[in-house]
């Protein structure tokens, strides 16, 4: 398997990482004198796990992948961070992006001075491959690829991303925070295939642990060694840990919740279709949907003012006169509906 190295910056590949207290020793201990901690315990008192092994051998039995091969952040975006951290010189290197896409990735490389190029998905809301490849160069560093795509709601063709994977000059990271409502599968299957592949997953969105703020990169062991090694010492803290590991015990919850969802979400759409201002709902593959409707700004202003709030996306690329509705429950959604019924 080829090396990422060459990809990876200079400072990066020669910087000395931090090492916490709890890193440095091997073996059992029972009295700990080496972090300055209180002593006295409060459940909380020592710092937790910096690598968070036995959240990672969780879900390493639940996505197939090995705990070595896992890097847990705080969210999605400490690793979207930490890639333009580990990969891009600033004002050097850039990465490339595919609008309408999720935001974070341009702040990112904005705050850490790194060029944007786009390149607008299709008509279909697909990669343009050909047209990503050619505006590709040298210095193009990270491919994020977000599917299914906020917010148009699909998933790109697996076919159009392994090509990518192939063609690409630098990492490739594929988002899928909503993969859980997708029927595509994962792109965690092509982690041995690829070693430029890096695939986001989340918390937040299935689990419905927003609150905690946990993402999942999985990726090759030398890009976890990457993340590790940039990463402040205790990211991801005991009481995140803690709750994470207890809602993984009851996967059972999360697939009703999904699948509560997905019927949802066809309710949803049997309701936006009988309204005469809706023009078209776009497919979808995630816990929202895209609607296209006539005047979007009044729309949104009214559901405001009836204390519903959605995501007025009008006026973003490709999307425009379009509204982002998160699929709520059956009450929310019934209540959304006889807002919009009064809608004129």
């Amino acid at each position: 398997m080829s090396s990422i190295n060459h990809l990876v910056r200079s400072n990066i590949l020669r910087l000395t990482p931090y090492s916490s207290a709890r890193s440095e020793y091997k073996g059992w201990a029972e009295i700990f004198l080496d972090a300055n901690e209180n002593p006295y315990d409060t459940g909380y008192n020592r710092y937790p796990d910096p690598l968070q092994w036995k959240l990672k051998e969780r879900i390493s039995v639940l996505k197939g992948v090995a705990p070595e091969n896992i890097f847990l952040g705080n969210g999605s975006d400490e690793a979207i961070d930490l890639l333009i951290r580990i990969f891009c010189e600033p004002g050097v290197d850039h990465i490339i992006t595919l609008p309408p896409t999720y935001g974070m990735y341009k702040v990112s490389a904005d705050i850490a001075n790194v060029p944007v190029k786009e390149v607008l998905l299709d008509k279909d809301f697909q990669p343009d491959v050909a047209a990503i490849l050619s505006a590709a160069d040298g210095h193009s560093k990270l491919l994020f690829l977000c599917s299914p795509n906020n917010p148009t709601a699909n998933s790109f063709k697996l076919d159009k991303v392994q090509e990518l994977l192939a063609g690409f000059p630098g990492i490739v990271v594929v988002d899928e925070a909503y993969i859980d409502f997708s029927g595509q599968p994962s792109c965690i299957n092509l982690l041995a295939e690829f070693p430029n592949l890096v695939v986001m997953q989340t918390f937040s969105k299935a689990w419905g642990m927003a609150g905690i703020r946990l993402g999942m990169a999985f990726a090759s062991e030398e890009i976890t060694g990457l993340f590790n090694k940039v990463k402040p010492p205790y990211n991801i803290n005991q009481l995140t840990q803690e709750v994470a590991l207890e809602a993984l015990e009851n996967q059972q919850q999360q697939e009703e919740w999904v699948q509560q969802i997905l019927g949802q979400r066809v309710v949803l759409t049997q309701y936006l279709s009988g309204l005469d201002y809706v023009q078209r709902i776009y497919p979808s593959d995630a816990n929202f949907l895209l609607v296209r409707v006539k005047d979007p700004k009044s729309v949104y202003d009214f559901l405001v003012s009836n204390g519903i709030i959605v995501r007025d996306r009008s006026r973003v690329a490709l999307c425009e006169g379009c509204l982002r509705i998160t699929i709520g429950t059956p009450e929310e959604n019934e209540q959304l509906f006889r807002a919009l019924l009064e809608f004129e």
